[in-house]
């Protein structure tokens, strides 16, 4: 009983490492950063500064580290599964009466007599999964990076401060600089390598969150 209490405990504990989420940002699925480029010193003299020059045929879209730019959020997924199995296998043995030299089998004076026997095995499996999400919304985000082929690393989040909780949006990534609209907007289906999490704080968030007790009877650890 002792042994039997240890080791649920022990389950339990290690249902928070069984079910921890998967985390962006994994150095294995990082995207081949090109090689740097030194970049050259600025020029810059008593009115003509290069870190706030504006070109008067520019047409204001961003394009330097520290600019900004709206990401309008439009992801939507759908996804449907369907599989369903059926297997079954019968079989039939029949023994004849043994003999030995042409004479029936006896055990302690009784004859063995023919025997026969049959199995059938059956199984039956179905399976259906249907998923979509959607994600709708703004969220304006700085250069941090311009790469020396030109694409331009962004990223920034946003936090709604609620009365129950707070609720995030955070967001990063690769865009090209053609693909940014004259408002200086950009879709966040064109967001290369994108990093998009939506979450919350507070009691709402948390009521939501299925406790540590029942994460175990779901978890892989529960032997029923």
């Amino acid at each position: 009983m002792k042994r039997f209490v240890l080791v649920t405990i022990v389950s339990v504990l290690m249902v928070g490492c069984v079910n921890k989420p998967v985390k962006p940002d994994r150095p294995y699925y990082a995207p081949v950063a090109p090689q740097q480029l030194q970049q050259p010193r600025p020029v810059n003299g008593s009115i003509f500064n290069a870190a706030t020059n504006i070109d008067i045929y520019s047409d204001g879209r961003a394009h330097r580290v520290g600019d900004i730019i709206t990401i309008v959020l439009s992801e939507k997924t759908q996804s449907s599964k369907t599989a369903k199995t059926t297997a079954d296998k019968s079989s039939t043995l029949s023994l004849p009466q043994p003999t030995i030299l042409g004479n029936a089998l006896s055990v302690f004076g009784a004859p063995v007599s023919a025997s026969s026997g049959a199995s059938t095995n059956e199984f039956e499996g179905e399976g259906k999964s249907d998923m979509s999400n959607s994600l709708t919304g703004d969220i304006t985000v700085t250069v941090h990076e311009v790469l020396p082929n030109g694409v331009l690393s962004v990223r920034g989040e946003k936090w709604l401060q609620l009365n129950q909780g707070d609720e995030y949006i955070q967001i990063s990534g690769l865009l090209r600089p053609q693909d940014i609209a004259s408002d200086n907007t950009i879709s966040s289906t064109k967001l290369a390598d994108a990093r998009i999490g939506y979450s919350g704080t507070g009691g709402v968030h948390d009521t939501n969150t299925m406790g540590w007790l029942s994460k175990f009877f779901v978890s892989p650890l529960w032997p029923f």
